[in-house]
This record gives structure tokens, C-alpha cells and sequence, in this order.
């Protein structure tokens, strides 16, 4: 078997292994113990609905093994909020000024005009190598300043890097 390492964002609930399968209205095994502590987990990022009473698929997790895999949202390292940002989510560090501050992924767009016409205010015979097709815009980083009104890109400081701090900022994905 191959090594993996993985990303989710889940909803849980503390619940011992006895309510889980009350809860699901399961017997639970003679081989197992009901008061082994663990968390109802929710999947929000996939999986189909396998409970009327839940819009995500869920699952039982024992305490350790749950405690190893899952963070609370609101004290990730910059790692894990990369990885939350990747996956679609708004991140922002509780230490910022600006509370209505967070930062994004763009994903990058094509549009039809040449690199020339795209970048303005730029000397055209810069571009004498008969560029006239599209501009493909790549991926980047923004950020939502704190007035609201305000996009920028954004480079991650040694500070913001080194910080425990940061929080995905909507939980259900996307903006």
C-alpha cells in the first residue's frame, strides 16, 4: 500500500460508540464497546448522503483516531490552511486587523485579448513577437481588504507562515 495524507473539512459531534449506533438505530457488535469514546463525523466535502437527517455522508471515528486527523477551524498552521485555501475555502489569520480581511484562490482565467492588450500601460513593441493570441491569467492568491471593496494580491509574510492562528473562514466552500 501507498502513504497518503489528506485534507477534509468535517462537522462532528462528540458521541460514544453506543450512541452512534443508537443514533443510526444499529445493534451494536458484541465485540464492541458502547462507551468507547469518539465523535459523529459529517463529511462536507463529498460523499453521498447516507443518513435523511445529515446533507453529508457520515461515519464514526474513535477519539485518538479523530484527534489525529481533524483540527478545530479556528487554530490551523499555514499548512493547513493552505490546503483548506486549495480546496476552495476562504483563510484568514485571527491576529489580522481587519476582521473582514480573508484570503483566497484564484484560480486563473482565459480571456481573448493578447498579452498586450491585457497589460496596460506597457510599451507594445515589448511584445514584437507577434503575440496575438489569448492571455491565460494562472492561479494566485488574493486578498479581501478589510473595507470590503478592496482585492489585492497577497504574499504570505515569515510571520503568517510561522503563525498557529489562521481560520478557514466559510465552512461550506467557495465564495
Amino acid at each position: 500500500m501507498e502513504t497518503f495524507i489528506g485534507t477534509k473539512l468535517v462537522r462532528a459531534k462528540p458521541m460514544t460508540r453506543g450512541e452512534y449506533n443508537s443514533y443510526r438505530q444499529w445493534d451494536i457488535p458484541e465485540d464492541e464497546d458502547p462507551n468507547e469514546g469518539g465523535f459523529l463525523v459529517e463529511y462536507l466535502d463529498g460523499g453521498k448522503p447516507n443518513d435523511t437527517r445529515r446533507s453529508g455522508y457520515i461515519s464514526w471515528s474513535p477519539a485518538d483516531v479523530f484527534a489525529k486527523a481533524y483540527h478545530q477551524i479556528d487554530a490551523l498552521t499555514f499548512g493547513q490552511a493552505l490546503e483548506a485555501l486549495k480546496a476552495g475555502h476562504a483563510i484568514a489569520r485571527a491576529g489580522w486587523n481587519g476582521k473582514r480581511m480573508f484570503v483566497y484562490l484564484n484560480r486563473g482565467s482565459v480571456c481573448g485579448d493578447s498579452i498586450a492588450d491585457v497589460i496596460d500601460g506597457v510599451d507594445r513593441s515589448l511584445f514584437d513577437d507577434g503575440d496575438t493570441g489569448t492571455t491565460t491569467r494562472l492561479p494566485n492568491i488574493n486578498m479581501r481588504a478589510a473595507s470590503g471593496a478592496t482585492v489585492t494580491g497577497w504574499l504570505a509574510s515569515q510571520t503568517d507562515m510561522l503563525a498557529e492562528d489562521w481560520t478557514v473562514v466559510d465552512t461550506e466552500g467557495g465564495l
